[in-house]
């Protein structure tokens, strides 16, 4: 992409193209952090983006939720990000046990392009983490290359892709941050890493009920107030600089709010 404006896309595609649900056996072996053999049932971990809405906000079924955060090479989210993704968790999901991130580095792939299967089958070969009693688990995944559906018009900057899953094109992030009057790139990856979280929330309208309408059809799963995290413009470049105005990451609306208060968060 080198140093042309690039348009950002946070969301528009994941309902569109992750709603079917992954099939397969419900149990498989997989590798613990640690590289030992476990027997684990990935299949609830594989259902579609907002299924899991309320076990991620409410402390009904689960209590604690693991984030597990899988980066390739050196393209680490900072830590700035991970405080202030942690910061809005606590904000809005009722987890009296707590939230854990762990941060964990995975091998480059070198890939110039994924497509949301190679996305799958990456985060099938290293993630670690999925559900047991009391704890639900969230993937990370941060990685080079662009997304396949990315026009000359508009780049991806992240997909929700399962009910419990997210990626973030942390490259594409970075050649975007270095542009003139871009924001920083905390800033930026906490935009997206929260706005992709609203979406596995069941924002807008997906998953999570809306409590008054406010989802702006025309633009998918998204809100209708030009302030709120979850409006559309903040998957275009010009847009979400105005957002960002004096740097300040754009929150959920009192909208948004209601919904996710109304399935069990806070």
């Amino acid at each position: 992409m080198g140093t042309k404006s690039l348009k950002i896309i946070l969301l528009l595609f994941s309902v569109l193209i992750s709603c079917s649900k992954d099939t397969g056996n419900s149990t498989e072996i997989i590798e613990d952090e640690n590289g030992n053999p476990i027997e684990v049932d990935t299949s609830v971990n594989k259902k579609s983006v907002g299924d899991s809405a309320n076990d991620l906000l409410s402390s009904g079924s689960f209590e604690k939720l693991i984030l597990e955060i899988l980066y390739v090479g050196e393209l680490n989210p900072t830590s700035t990000t991970l405080d202030n993704f942690k910061e809005f968790l606590e904000a809005r999901l009722n987890k009296p046990k707590g939230i854990e991130i762990i941060l964990r580095q995975i091998e480059k792939v070198d890939q110039e392009f994924y497509s949301i299967q190679d996305i799958r089958n990456l985060e099938d070969t290293h993630r670690s983490k999925f559900n047991e009693k009391g704890t639900i688990a969230v993937s990370g995944i941060f990685i080079d290359g662009e997304y396949d559906q990315n026009t000359e018009n508009g780049s991806v900057l992240g997909v929700a892709y399962r009910n419990t899953s997210f990626v973030i094109f942390e490259q594409t992030i970075r050649e975007f941050s270095n542009q003139p009057l871009a924001p920083s790139l905390s800033t930026l990856e906490t935009v997206v890493v929260n706005h992709e979280m609203g979406h596995l929330l069941g924002l807008v309208n997906a998953g999570t009920t809306m409590q008054t309408n406010h989802q702006d059809i025309e633009h998918g799963r998204h809100c209708t107030n030009e302030n709120c995290l979850m409006f559309w413009t903040a998957e275009t470049g010009e847009g979400l600089l105005n957002m960002l105005t004096g740097g300040s990451v754009p929150p959920l609306d009192a909208l948004c709010i209601s919904d996710l208060q109304a399935n069990g968060g806070k």
